[in-house]
């Protein structure tokens, strides 16, 4: 069984923070869950691009207001607390902060820890087994 707790890894490496989103890692690639999970928080008046084509994100928002415009299609979808979705299309995608917001996110595969995006809006492939 894990156990953990967010204070617990807010401050260290299990805690990456970028311009326009911070995100707590919670589950990874090392505790061989077959997924990892994210408590991620976007910040107000941010945009970030982002194409996740190695891998499949859910997200359900618990605090604040966004918006999700998928670059294809250009459609949008209002985010507020309560909503869920999932980019299991590897939808190339904006990611608006209204406020701030806060995110539970999990990954399949499961992400390794510093990920951040890369020019294409994307983590890279893990090529580890």
């Amino acid at each position: 069984m894990i156990v953990r707790y967010l204070e617990e890894r807010i401050g260290t490496d299990y805690d990456v923070d970028t311009p326009t989103w911070n995100s707590r890692r919670l589950l990874l690639k090392e505790d061989n869950v077959g997924f990892s999970l994210h408590d991620t928080r976007i910040k107000a008046g941010t945009e970030t691009m982002i194409w996740y084509k190695h891998h499949v994100e859910a997200v359900y928002c618990i605090e604040g207001v966004g918006e999700i415009e998928l670059i294809e299609t250009r459609e949008k979808f209002p985010i507020r607390a309560g909503m869920m979705y999932v980019l299991n299309g590897h939808e190339k995608h904006w990611l608006r902060g209204t406020t701030d917001m806060r995110m539970v996110c999990v990954f399949n595969p499961a992400c390794s820890g510093r990920e951040v995006h890369d020019e294409d809006g994307a983590y890279k492939a893990d090529t580890t087994s």
